[in-house]
């Protein structure tokens, strides 16, 4: 088999370390599939001449040239920024991306690159993800995405999108494995230590940084909530208190968070078990009793439900050991 031929897309304000870590990881896959292996072409190109990745660190590139493989990265973006003014003075790198997609390259995005392929209009009719943080904005912009923000890597028709920063080792693994084989894939990872088992973000999300809905009701029900996470749930109680009927707070709640008291409720309730399992030695019954479920059986499926994890998996993943 040819040599794979990657050209990953660097452009101003781009993370350096997103620019360099699927080259690196194919250089570790090269040598692990030795000589008789088939390999990988990997250059850096722009339509510029010179390129400052974010924090000003030059980097070497080359012209455009035609590749099997385009890597687009991310760059620094946090929620609340303008993300029009980021993407403006790119037209270059846009119009590139576009190129490449028409001459039949597949067209991979890092973290929030997923926003340049938008602006190409590579996204409209396909799934696509990227770093949670960001999920909700990239479905705002691009409202004929079908964006899965508990995603990894989706590949829809040509097109790849991941999550944030080391997604892009899940994608280049499974670039790896399709290219030089399983075997080379799995030495790969245990090579880099790199995890090869990985398939949702979601154990990654932290609902702190989310978004919030600006009404003061669900505000309230959110805290009454929280504040009674193993209390059995009853809706008609949880409507007394607020002097409504159940049928008003169901509706006032969705219309202003999307969801129900219970999927919230339900949310919470595993946020904080995470928590415990992060940093408790409590067994995994004592934490389902204490997020309200007597079941451990009922308490993990949900568990696995959200997180795509059973707890003790989750615990074993995360553990923090001070």
């Amino acid at each position: 088999m040819s040599a794979l031929r990657v050209g990953v897309l660097a452009y101003p304000g781009c993370f350096a370390s997103e620019v360099f870590g699927v080259p690196d990881l194919l250089t570790m896959a090269t040598h692990v599939a030795g000589p008789d292996g088939s390999g990988y072409e990997v250059s850096i190109v722009s339509p510029r001449r010179r390129v400052a990745a974010s924090g000003g660190a030059a980097l070497d590139v080359s012209p455009l040239r035609e590749v099997d493989v385009l890597v687009v990265p991310g760059f620094e973006l946090v929620p609340g920024l303008d993300v029009d003014a980021k993407l403006a003075p790119l037209v270059p790198e846009i119009a590139a991306i576009r190129s490449h997609a028409a001459a039949g390259a597949a067209v991979v995005s890092i973290c929030v690159g997923a926003f340049l392929l938008a602006e190409a209009g590579l996204l409209d009719g396909r799934r696509a993800t990227t770093a949670w943080l960001l999920a909700d904005e990239l479905a705002r912009r691009c409202p004929d995405a079908d964006v899965r923000p508990e995603r990894l890597v989706v590949t829809d028709t040509g097109v790849t999108t991941t999550a944030a920063f080391s997604a892009m080792y899940d994608f280049a693994l499974d670039l790896i494995r399709r290219h030089s084989g399983a075997g080379v894939a799995r030495t790969t990872a245990r090579v880099t230590l790199v995890d090869d088992a990985r398939s949702s973000q979601t154990p990654y999300v932290d609902a702190r940084f989310l978004p919030r809905p600006g009404n003061e009701f669900s505000h309230q029900v959110m805290r009454r909530l929280d504040q009674h996470l193993a209390a059995r749930y009853d809706l008609a109680a949880l409507s007394d208190t607020f002097k409504v009927s159940t049928r008003t707070l169901l509706r006032r709640f969705a219309d202003e968070t999307g969801q129900s008291p219970l999927e919230y409720l339900q949310s919470s309730r595993v946020r904080r078990a995470r928590h415990l399992l992060e940093t408790t030695n409590r067994t995994v019954a004592g934490i389902s009793a204490a997020v309200g479920y007597k079941d451990p059986g009922t308490f993990a499926a949900l568990f696995a439900k959200h997180t795509g994890r059973r707890p003790s998996d989750y615990r074993a993943a995360f553990r923090r050991v001070d």
